[in-house]
């Protein structure tokens, strides 16, 4: 009897967990969108088509501009509402409305900045045919979310409902760029000013140089570093040093970039040809969605990425000319050292003491008590809560707070037939400034800076500088003031967030954290490689692994372990072989080129530490110190050269240190991971985290909601820059006016529902670096919008 209550309990209990996970199946198709057939919606002004390629690749046909706002957004709110959401979230500082008390440190930070406020008065200063665009896209958006059988799944996880879009969200949107590409807090010169207050002036220099002989600017030479401080300026001699335990480290994020473009002349149709891998966080679903925008009369047909929460192209092509960016990683950020004036709660100026503009910020915070965050602002910028150590408060002066930092010229690109136009336009567009390199079908390149840049006094903007008196920002620089070259003699343009640059151009964008120089020059020397290129030899060269940069420390590595060291250390010889017959690229199952890469950062970790020990003496252990991207040529300087005073006191050579970084390095291997050090593979340590935002909080869901955990090949200083949650979030190579012979890649699918079968669609493309289409195919689906007036006519 016992035995058959139990069997009934379980059929219940069974017959009750199907039944839920057949209702929330349901309830998860239910927010499916609608792919073909007719809808009626009130805002727009006349049908309009939106087609869907199989892949889920939208091309959207309208008869006005407004129209295509409007369509595009009912696209973007159907297939990417959530994304949308987390994105005027993350600017405006509201993400704690969602998830809660966990994200409220990263609310406070964005809050310093109060993008809501100055998103709405962005608007305000906008002419009225683009508030209008703006205002139709939010129209097509609430109407796209609305038809949903229901609201998108992420919303049943976190218990609320979605709010409505606004025009001021799409301002909102392009914040985030500002955020993800730019030094929100001045923290290279706040950080750089504790070195230059400790060391002397001529260390200081030498470790923040300009470049490194890998530079391969478009302008100018390679730079020549500075020689080695002497021993009466600067020795760490008397010092003793102790590695600390090893550890293995991603490099940061290159959320910025590659692009080039080569002329017609290196073309057989004579059109240039422009590739562009933009670099920045990869999830699920990616940051950009692939859309055509066609008007009816062919005024507009653009085809490219959108950025969800926009109603523009962000790169591509309209069929005269296309365009691509880098992050130009100019200094767009200026730390204020704030002086006080002779009264509490006022601050000097060249005009007089003022008061501070005083706001309190209200952060809601799900299922908790709303928090507040008082935020100070003075004429350049607010000030500073976390400014450590220095004896004086920093207000950031970034180009974001200031009125011209956002407008919507970007969609003056769609109807730009040269390279003259493009650029001219670039130059007036208000975002964070972009390297921007155009080609056209008449086969000209150009290059120069898209965004707005202010001009500066006289001062040092790499460290705080006091604006009391008549320095600081003066103005902007005017379009014609702009840098720019068109269609040099070599045919050839190419930037990759390094150092563009020189003299004039150079001091006008400032030094704000350039990449180190090797991935330009490796894109740069593939390009004087061949005299006449395809879509497909611009793909290689974004596919290229090679780990020209890294062969340089295997040679040093492979000299420090000579036959001397491994006959006194024969534990140390399996290390070696596994470098000597490493596979010289960032790829698949290669040991030896994971421990090259350890031991370099191993040595660049423990040379920066000891160099800047006096600094960790005065400050703390604690403080937080960068090493620049340019400190290899101080670097490569020390590990070749080896100056006796510069080693530590407990080292009799420097052999012996870098052998030491070698068995630190090694030792984390062995004690961090099973097996031998032959199975700590790049595929082991490279391996995909693409994930969507619920399932970092739910892991159980990964394998639904996030893109499959596989190796991917790449790495930092190479064009294949790619981590396990960075990299390229698309790839394309496109001859303006030949889009049908161009190639596009793009990381995950169109669609935002893991139901859709284009969640993942073309994901593993761009995995594996194949060769697809720039343009949709042909339509799969189309879906009418049909206005509601009209409609009951």
């Amino acid at each position: 009897m016992l035995k058959k209550w139990f069997v009934r309990l379980a059929l219940a209990v069974g017959g009750i967990v199907i039944v839920g996970v057949l209702a929330a199946w349901l309830l998860l198709r239910a927010s499916l969108p609608d792919l073909d057939g007719e809808v009626l919606v009130a805002g727009i002004g006349a049908a309009s088509v939106i087609e869907r390629d199989a892949n889920g690749v939208v091309t959207v046909i309208a008869d006005s501009r407004n129209d295509l706002a409007y369509a595009l957004g009912y696209a973007h709110g159907q297939d990417r509402f959530f994304q949308m959401d987390l994105i005027r979230r993350d600017s405006a500082g509201e993400l704690a409305a969602l998830f809660g008390g966990v994200v409220v440190d990263a609310d406070k930070r964005h809050r310093l900045h109060r993008f809501r406020a100055r998103a709405q008065r962005a608007l305000q200063l906008m002419p009225a045919t683009h508030i209008e665009i703006l205002e139709h896209y939010a129209a097509g958006v609430n109407q796209g979310l609305a038809d949903l059988g229901t609201k998108p799944f992420e919303y049943f996880f976190l218990g609320v409902d979605p709010e409505s879009w606004l025009p001021e969200d799409s301002a909102l949107a392009m914040y985030t760029m500002y955020l993800q590409l730019n030094d929100d807090r001045a923290s290279g010169e706040t950080r750089r000013a504790l070195v230059a207050n400790v060391l002397p002036r001529e260390v200081y220099e030498w470790m923040y140089p300009v470049g490194t002989h890998w530079d391969a600017p478009i302008q100018g030479e390679a730079h020549v570093p500075a020689a080695i401080p002497s021993a009466d300026v600067y020795s760490i001699r008397d010092r003793e040093f102790t590695i600390a335990s090893a550890h293995e480290v991603g490099q940061p994020p290159v959320l910025g970039s590659n692009n080039w473009a080569v002329s017609g002349a290196m073309t057989e149709s004579g059109r240039a040809l422009v590739s562009n891998d933009m670099h920045l966080g990869l999830g699920v679903p990616n940051i950009y969605y692939r859309a055509r925008l066609r008007t009816t009369d062919d005024v507009i047909d653009i085809s490219g990425v959108t950025l969800p929460g926009g109603p523009f192209i962000v790169a591509g092509s309209n069929g005269h000319m296309a365009w691509g960016y880098t992050n130009s990683q100019g200094d767009w950020t200026d730390a204020v050292a704030l002086v006080p004036g002779e009264q509490p709660g006022t601050y000097q100026t060249p005009d007089g003491d003022r008061e501070f503009d005083e706001y309190v910020e209200v952060i809601e915070v799900a299922g908790g008590e709303p928090v507040t965050v008082e935020v100070r602002e003075t004429i350049w910028g607010p000030v500073l809560d976390d400014a450590d150590h220095l004896d004086y408060e920093v207000v950031v002066s970034w180009i974001a707070h200031h009125e011209p930092a956002l407008n919507l010229g970007i969609v003056d690109l769609e109807t730009a037939t040269s390279i003259e136009t493009a650029m001219a336009v670039a130059n007036r567009m208000a975002i964070p400034p972009q390297n921007f390199v155009v080609g056209d079908k008449d086969g000209n390149i150009g290059w120069t800076l898209a965004g707005v840049i202010p001009k500066r006094g006289d001062y040092d903007p790499r460290l705080p500088a006091d604006w009391s008196q008549a320095t600081g920002w003066q103005g902007w620089l005017s379009g014609d003031e702009h840098p720019r070259i068109v269609n040099p003699d070599s045919g050839r343009l190419w930037t990759a967030n390094a150092r563009t640059t020189e003299g004039e151009f150079l001091a006008t964008l400032g030094r704000g954290g350039y990449a180190l120089g090797a991935r330009a020059k490796q894109i740069r020397d593939e390009l004087f490689a061949k005299d006449t290129f395809t879509a497909e030899d611009m793909l290689a060269i974004q596919d290229d692994d090679r780990a020209l940069f890294m062969a340089t420390w295997r040679e040093l590595l492979l000299n420090v372990l000579d036959d001397d060291v491994i006959a006194a250390d024969p534990e140390l010889a399996d290390y070696r072989d596994l470098v000597m017959n490493w596979t010289p690229r960032a790829e698949g199952e290669s040991a030896g080129y994971r421990l090259v890469r350890g031991f370099r950062i191993e040595v660049q970790r423990m040379v920066f530490d000891a160099l800047v020990a006096p600094v960790r003496d005065v400050y703390g252990d604690d403080v937080v110190l960068d090493i620049d991207n340019q400190f290899e040529a101080p670097l490569w300087a020390m590990v070749t050269e080896q100056p006796m005073h510069l080693l530590p006191s407990n080292y009799t050579s420097w052999n012996e240190w870098l052998i030491d970084g070698v068995r630190a390095s090694r030792d984390y291997y062995l004690e961090t991971y099973d097996g031998p050090l032959a199975d700590r593979t790049w595929a082991e340590f490279n391996t995909a985290r693409i994930q969507h935002p619920i399932s970092r909080a739910v892991p159980l869901l990964s394998s639904f909601l996030d893109m499959p955990s596989e190796p991917l090949r790449g790495d930092s200083n190479m064009p294949r820059a790619q981590g396990s949650n960075w990299g390229a979030s698309e790839r394309f190579s496109v001859y303006p006016g030949d889009e049908a012979n161009s190639l596009m890649q793009i990381p995950g699918g169109a669609s935002g529902h893991p139901l859709s079968p284009f969640y993942r669609a073309g994901h593993d493309d761009w995995v594996q670096g194949r060769p697809s289409p720039f343009l949709p195919g042909p339509a799969a689906h189309r879906l009418h919008l049909v206005p509601a007036a009209s409609s009951a006519n």
